[in-house]
């Protein structure tokens, strides 16, 4: 008798290690970088009260829905069928591979945070050219993936919250971004979208 490979799939493994591959991808950078002087980690060091109280926000987001997913996958705590879960795993997977991506594309000029004193360079190619912020578009699939996987009240809200500041910090890189670098980088925001997609700008203004 064969079994549908929704079913036979082993999630808690899954889960396990796409949370690992993600992980071992951003601390793996930030070692990278902190070898060749670089603080990657900058969230909360601006003292702008708006932007200070949303990264800081962010990092309970981020840092608490680690032991919520880890907590699910233990009790293996899940409501949804075997198809949705198989869908999670692969919306995961992807998520790893989007967020490896963008951090290879941005080099050097990757940060997690606004920095203070830090200046770099505004990256437009590769897979920006289709996201102005695949890093987190990575970070939300991630978190998605895994809500499918482990299917529950608690994980549902923290994914929410974590989806929710993740997007206001977005917002206010957006600000951070046109202030640094000006019209490059409204031109590039009108060009590309947020998540994913871009126009032809040039084109567009040629009808």
């Amino acid at each position: 008798m064969q079994f549908p490979l929704e079913v036979l799939t082993p999630y808690r493994a899954g889960a396990l290690a796409a949370l690992a591959v993600f992980y071992g991808i951003y601390f793996t950078k930030m070692l990278a970088q902190k070898r060749r002087g670089i603080r990657t980690h900058q969230i909360g060091r601006r003292k702008e009260k708006t932007l200070h109280t949303v990264e800081t926000l962010m990092s309970v987001a981020t840092f608490g829905i680690v032991p919520v997913q880890l907590l699910s996958i233990a009790l293996d705590w899940n409501h949804m069928p075997p198809g949705g879960r198989f869908t999670g795993l692969c919306t995961a997977a992807l998520g790893d591979l989007i967020f490896l991506v963008s951090v290879l594309c941005m080099r050097d000029s990757w940060r997690a945070g606004i920095p203070e004193t830090d200046r770099t360079e505004l990256v437009t190619g590769g897979i920006y050219a289709w996201s102005r912020n695949p890093a987190f578009l990575g970070f939300d699939l991630q978190y998605l993936g895994v809500f499918l996987m482990f299917c529950n009240p608690l994980t549902g809200l923290f994914t929410a919250f974590a989806a929710v500041m993740l997007h206001l910090q977005i917002l206010q890189e957006e600000r951070y971004m046109a202030a640094t670098f000006g019209e490059p980088y409204l031109q590039y925001k009108r060009r590309v979208f947020r998540y994913l997609g871009a126009r032809n700008v040039k084109g567009a203004e040629a009808k």
